[in-house]
């Protein structure tokens, strides 16, 4: 099988898509990717907002329609969606044989 050109995806690029399951704002991502984390991650604005800007072009993500005039709104599409599988796989697979690996 050939490998997506996308991955392996950078630590922060997961923690936004998984963030972006559901509709989300910029402070907001920021909050989601710092809980969901567990505090290991933290996003500036300028971080935040340059890896939107690259996740809208590469179709991961998209700003959705919202209430709020004030901010704008992004969520995951079903291209991002697809890569974050195919990483979330690739780690799964890393997983199991370095646990194998280390229990010989």
């Amino acid at each position: 099988m050939k490998r997506n050109k996308n991955l392996p995806l950078t630590e922060t690029t997961f923690y936004i898509l998984l963030a972006l399951l559901e509709p989300a704002h910029g402070y907001l991502i920021m909050q989601k990717v710092e809980d969901l984390s567990n505090g290991e991650v933290r996003l500036a604005a300028g971080t935040l907002y340059g890896a939107i800007e690259n996740l809208i072009k590469l179709s991961f993500i998209k700003p959705v329609p919202s209430d709020d005039k004030r901010r704008k709104v992004y969520q995951i599409t079903e291209k991002g969606r697809e890569i974050l599988i195919l990483d979330l796989e690739r780690i799964k697979h890393m997983t199991r044989i370095t646990e194998k690996s280390l229990n010989n």
